[in-house]
């Protein structure tokens, strides 16, 4: 069975191919160069630099590194993540935020990565030298915009039986703050940014303030009559059947009040409630 089948939208598939991809052609690229004895330093063109310098030569990397994966475990580890993440976002936000918040996700664990480099003692000897390639960052905006959305959402695991959304973001957001001086600290960094926009995404949309209008202007611009951004977005399917089940379940419970009890003991809210529905 085609496991893609069973993602919710082509925005999230999308997502998982680009990356696939371009870990394939990188790699293909690597292979080529081994044979040629060329240099293959590809990833100084798409990963993004620490040091301010290097970085404001190579200003697209802020987008490119996201898509970037060398090691295969590290990109398989992020689409599952992804995967996962992806699929709970969809079923309460729409398809178009997945992509800007994975895309704003990605640039805040970026900005995230480079201020530390440049604030931080710590990483000084190495600032000239590191490059921060992988969609880490992104992908746990997307987790964490889910969570906050929806914290208590429940997630079955063997073993363990029922948790809850919030419980599995705890951890992993525990578990890059105790790794960051065991090595990799930037990139853990980064991924704080990434959990961090995903938080304040949902926390600023709640107020009516899209954090993402920007990336949703670009990448939309050329879809005629096809809003750029909406809080009243149609309901998907998940949204739909969940809706109309809730509205069956308290109408059966009105009905039943009517039959024990009589017309007349319904609640002003339960009668308008029962008069609205078709």
């Amino acid at each position: 069975m085609d496991i893609f089948k069973k993602i919710n939208n082509h925005h999230l598939t999308n997502i998982i191919y680009a990356n696939i991809i371009v870990f394939i052609i990188i790699n293909i690229y690597y292979i080529i160069c081994f044979l040629f004895k060329k240099d293959a330093n590809i990833i100084a063109y798409l990963g993004v630099s620490s040091d301010l310098n290097i970085f404001m030569s190579k200003p697209w990397t802020m987008f490119t590194y996201m898509f970037v994966h060398e090691d295969l475990f590290h990109l398989l580890i992020n689409l599952c993540w992804l995967y996962f993440g992806g699929n709970i976002f969809t079923k309460y936000l729409s398809n178009k935020e997945l992509v800007s918040t994975y895309i704003m996700g990605g640039i805040m664990g970026a900005l995230v990565y480079i201020i530390s480099f440049n604030v931080f003692p710590v990483f000084e000897d190495i600032k000239m030298s590191s490059v921060a390639i992988g969609s880490s960052a992104s992908v746990l905006a997307i987790l964490f915009a889910a969570t906050t959305h929806i914290p208590n959402f429940p997630i079955n695991i063997i073993l363990i039986n029922r948790i809850k959304l919030k419980h599995i973001a705890i951890m992993a957001i525990l578990i890059d703050i105790l790794s960051i001086p065991n090595g990799n600290a930037g990139g853990h960094l980064a991924h704080l940014g990434g959990a961090l926009y995903g938080f304040l995404y949902i926390f600023f949309k709640k107020r009516n303030i899209n954090t993402n209008y920007m990336v949703d202007k670009i990448i939309y611009s050329f879809q005629k009559n096809d809003p750029v951004f909406s809080y009243s977005k149609k309901e998907n399917d998940y949204e739909y059947n969940s809706r109309k089940n809730e509205e069956q379940k308290k109408t059966n419970k009105i009905l039943d009040k009517i039959s024990k009890s009589g017309y007349n003991s319904l609640s002003k809210e339960e009668k308008e409630f029962l008069f609205n529905q078709k």
